[in-house]
This record gives structure tokens, sequence and C-alpha cells, in this order.
């Protein structure tokens, strides 16, 4: 089963990045231009208005698997501030008394993808095997 479940393992990560991109992306989207059944933000100058920027730019970034570390690291911060901003402020400390489980969920998981790296198929993953066949 273990074997079975290494060989796997690329396979998984990658899909994970991409599926967690994509649900990230479409809360980007929702904010930024009222996709996805949701509300576009009237100022792009503002939290929400940033956070869209972040969630739409951050999500597509992870989707593709460009400097996903950083942007992993980035967008685990941006969920972190938004869990201790907004919820927090909304209803207490506790995720089932505030509504922030996607927040805490997103902000933990974020930080594992940036410990673990955007797997082999990612344009980080294709600039490594590039640069590990060009030296020597």
């Amino acid at each position: 089963m273990t074997n079975f479940l290494d060989k796997l393992r690329p396979v998984a990560l990658n899909a994970w990045r991409i599926v967690v991109g994509f649900t990230f992306f479409t809360h980007g989207g929702q904010k930024m231009f009222g996709w996805f059944g949701g509300n576009a933000v009237q100022s792009y100058a503002s939290m929400i208005g940033l956070a869209g920027i972040l969630e739409f730019l951050g999500g597509l970034l992870i989707i593709l698997g460009v400097r996903t570390r950083y942007v992993a690291f980035l967008l685990s911060g941006e969920m972190a501030t938004a869990y201790f901003y907004s919820h927090v402020r909304r209803g207490g400390l506790w995720p089932w008394d505030n509504g922030g489980e996607l927040a805490a969920v997103y902000c933990l998981t974020f930080l594992a993808m940036a410990v673990v790296d955007g797997g082999d198929f990612s344009i980080d993953g294709l600039l490594k095997k590039r640069s590990a066949v060009r030296m020597p």
C-alpha cells in the first residue's frame, strides 16, 4: 500500500495545487469581477479589493505553479490576516463561531504548500528540471 501511495505522490501533489489554486482563483474572480455568483468590489484599493487581487492573481500563479512557495507563503499570510481581521471580529476566536473555517483551512493549506513546493508538473518543476539538465 505504501509503495502504491508513494507512486501517486507527484500526481496527488499537483492535483492538490491545481484544485486549491482554482478554488482560490474563483474567490478572487467573485470579488474583482462579480464572477461565479459574487459581487464585484467598488474599489480595488479597499481591503476586500486587495484580497480579490491577491486571490485572483495568486490563485492563477498557484494553478500554473509559478514561484509556488513564495506565492503560497504570501497567500497563507493573507488568509491569516483575513481570519483575524475579519472573522475573529465578527464572532470570536473559534472558526465554528465566526465562519472562518475556509480562511483557516486555506491559511494552513498554503503554508503546507509553501513547505512542500509546487510539484513536478508546474512551471517551477519544469524550470528546475531544465536547470538540472544544464548543470554538469
